[in-house]
């Protein structure tokens, strides 16, 4: 299942745009094919998408669902992904406007909404449904390190923090393994990514001790009939709360990793310091090879998002951030991703 492309839709993302909590629904104005016909946020109604986020994409920005609904659309995603994933308080009267207006609901979140009596009581159509994406796959089991047996490159992302663009960086290599001729695959491993491929893991919703292996399942299905595997990274070594990050290096078994990074970004919480990004590198390298129980995997690049920076400052953070580390680096929204994948290629 994937968000229909023949249906409008409208995105609730309160507090997202210019929040940190509106990754998904950025995510799909910027990536997904979707007739996004309208974005809720009661903080930016009536402003400019483009000139807010630098998101290329005429869709009006309203402050409620009912101002929404003179677009008339058909699905309604909830946008925001707060801490812990669970569904604001103040959102709950306009996920119910949704369904008795006859539209279906696709949720991201933790919090599951098909299962709910009342929710569903509120279906008006039999064509409407409510997508709770974070669900368990049915008959996983533990990782086996079988994918290390493939030919195909699995080019993992990795990250200093959460949400810093590991899912960006994976799609924009992606598009650019394609437009090189080669039979690449975006695997997704998050709500957002599973809303607009269609297929992958939500890795979070998955039980720990089978998170590695619902990863390597993946990996298998599709590693025969590719080149390159674009594998989306999951939240940071480098972060207290992270618990997907290590099921995708072990369920993988990359070949390559790239590092992800947020300029000018010192730390991922008060009190727990972002280390050098060439120490970064190298407990990343440590940990996929396992003290070599596993083959050696290089971190090949760093990418790098500027989206707070202008222009000139970005470009001089990236030869920075190349000075220090040795390795290519750029922004891969801004600046395209060739550089990168070059040096994936090359290694």
């Amino acid at each position: 299942m994937r968000l229909a492309l023949n249906q409008r839709v409208a995105i609730l993302l309160h507090g997202g745009i210019e929040g940190k909590s509106g990754k998904t629904g950025l995510s799909l104005l910027r990536y997904s094919e979707a007739p996004i016909v309208a974005v809720i946020d009661r903080e930016c109604g009536g402003k400019s998408l483009t000139e807010l986020t630098g998101i290329k994409r005429n869709v009006p920005i309203v402050s409620s669902f009912m101002e929404a609904m003179k677009f008339q659309p058909q699905v309604l995603v909830i946008g925001i992904a707060p801490k812990g994933g669970t569904l604001p308080d103040d959102y709950w009267h306009e996920i119910k406007d949704a369904l008795k207006s006859g539209m279906s609901i696709v949720n991201g979140l933790h919090t599951p909404l098909a299962s709910i009596p009342e929710l569903r009581s509120l279906l008006v159509k039999p064509e409407q449904v409510i997508w709770d994406v974070r669900k368990e796959p049915a008959n996983i089991g533990i990782a086996k390190a079988l994918a290390r047996s493939l030919n195909c490159r699995r080019v993992l992302t990795v990250g200093t923090d959460m949400s810093v663009g590991k899912m960006s960086t994976s799609l924009e290599l992606h598009h650019a393994s394609r437009l090189k001729g080669w039979r690449s695959k975006f695997l997704a491993t998050g709500q957002t990514g599973l809303m607009l491929e269609g297929d992958g893991v939500p890795l979070d919703a998955i039980r720990v001790d089978y998170a590695a292996g619902a990863v390597e399942a993946m990996v298998l299905r599709y590693g025969k009939n590719y080149d390159i595997l674009h594998i989306e990274g999951q939240g940071s070594l480098l972060h207290p709360a992270s618990t997907a990050t290590l099921p995708l290096i072990r369920g993988s078994q990359p070949t390559q990793m790239v590092l992800v990074h947020r300029a000018g970004q010192t730390e991922v919480m008060e009190g727990v310091q972002i280390p050098p990004l060439t120490d970064v590198i190298a407990m990343y390298e440590i940990v996929a090879r396992g003290a070599g129980a596993f083959a050696n995997v290089p971190v090949v690049a760093i990418s790098l998002n500027t989206s707070t920076l202008d222009e000139v400052t970005a470009k001089e953070e990236i030869i920075k951030v190349e000075d220090k580390t040795g390795l290519p680096c750029t922004d891969v929204v801004r600046f395209g991703a060739n550089k990168l994948l070059d040096a994936v290629m090359r290694n």
